[in-house]
C-alpha cells in the first residue's frame, strides 16, 4: 500500500477521541501510533493522520473521504455508528451508481461518502474526493492535469462528465485519478458553494530528496501560498504538507528531537541538510 500520500484531519484539542471513535465506526481501523499532538490511523494499510492541534481550521466537504465497502452489511454498520451526532448529506440509499451510499458529516466535521462496490473499482479503502465548488466550481479537469504533471506513477483512470440539464453541462460530475499510485478523486459542482477548501483537511506528501520537496513546494507554491513548516496552499487553495521522509527517524532520538523540532519550526520550506545537521 502507498503511504507516501496521505490525509491530515486538523482536530481542536479532540484528537484522542475522534481516533477511539473511528476505530469503533471502522471495522478494519487502528491507531497505529500516538503522541499528544499527532495519532496515526490504519485503514486496512492506508494512513489517515489526526493533528490534535487546537482551534484553528473547520474540516468541511470540500475534501470528503469516499469510503467502499464490498458487503452492504458493512456499510450499514459503518454508517449506523457515523450517524452518531452526524449530520446526513445525502441519506443511505440505492442510487445508479451503488446499491447502498450514503454521504454524511459526522460528529467532528469530517464527511464521509460510504458505498458498496467492488475493491477492485478503485483498489483502496478511502479515497479523498477533492470538491471544486464556488469560485473554483469548473476547476476540477484542470487541477487534475496539474496534479498529474507533478508527480510520477500519476494519471487519469476515468472521468464522468455532467449531461445536458445536470449542474453544468461539460462539468465534471465524477473523476478519478492517481498521484505516485495514491487514488484521489475530484468533482465539480454549482450546487453548493458556502465552503471552500482550507487547512482543515490537508495532504502529506512524503519526499526522499531535497530535489523532490524543492520541485513540489515550487511548483505547488506558484499562484499558491507558503506558509510554516512544510505547509503551503495550491493556486486551488487545497493545502498540503512537503515533508521529508527521514523526518520520522530524526525524531525517535529524544536527546536529537527537541532540537530539529526548533529546526523546522523556524522553516517555511523544509531543508533536509540543516534537518541532519542538528540531529547530529
Amino acid at each position: 500500500m502507498n503511504n507516501r500520500i496521505y490525509p491530515c484531519l486538523w482536530f481542536e484539542g479532540d484528537g484522542v477521541e475522534a481516533a477511539a471513535f473511528y476505530t469503533e465506526a471502522f471495522a478494519d481501523c487502528a491507531v497505529l501510533e500516538q503522541n499528544p499532538m499527532v495519532i496515526m490511523l490504519s485503514f486496512s494499510g492506508q494512513k489517515l493522520m489526526l493533528l490534535n492541534a487546537g482551534p484553528g481550521f473547520k474540516k468541511n466537504s470540500s475534501i470528503s473521504f469516499f469510503v467502499l465497502y464490498e458487503s452492504v452489511e458493512e456499510v450499514e454498520s459503518t454508517w449506523k455508528k457515523l450517524q452518531q451526532g452526524g449530520t446526513v448529506l445525502m441519506p443511505l440509499d440505492e442510487y445508479p451508481w451503488s446499491k447502498k451510499f450514503g454521504w454524511i458529516q459526522d460528529k467532528y466535521g469530517v464527511s464521509w461518502q460510504i458505498s458498496h462496490g467492488k475493491m477492485e473499482e478503485v483498489g483502496q479503502r478511502i479515497t479523498p474526493t477533492l470538491m471544486f465548488n464556488g469560485a473554483n466550481n469548473g476547476r476540477a479537469a484542470e487541477a487534475i492535469d496539474f496534479y498529474c504533471s507533478l508527480f510520477q506513477n500519476s494519471g487519469i483512470n476515468g472521468v464522468l462528465k455532467y449531461p445536458k440539464g445536470e449542474d453544468i453541462e461539460g462539468n465534471i460530475k465524477h473523476a478519478q485519478f492517481h498521484l505516485s499510485s495514491y487514488v484521489m478523486m475530484a468533482m465539480d459542482s454549482s450546487m453548493l458553494d458556502h465552503f471552500t477548501f482550507n487547512e482543515g483537511v490537508s495532504l502529506v506528501v512524503l519526499c526522499d530528496t531535497q530535489e523532490e520537496i524543492d520541485h513540489l513546494w515550487d511548483s505547488l507554491t506558484k499562484e499558491g501560498q507558503e506558509s510554516q513548516c512544510g505547509w503551503l496552499k495550491d493556486k486551488f487553495n487545497v493545502s498540503w504538507q512537503i515533508v521529508p521522509s527521514i523526518l520520522e527517524n530524526l525524531m525517535k532520538d529524544p536527546t536529537t528531537s527537541g532540537a530539529v523540532v526548533n529546526a523546522f519550526l523556524k522553516m517555511r520550506k523544509f531543508e533536509i541538510d540543516k534537518l541532519v545537521k542538528v540531529a547530529n
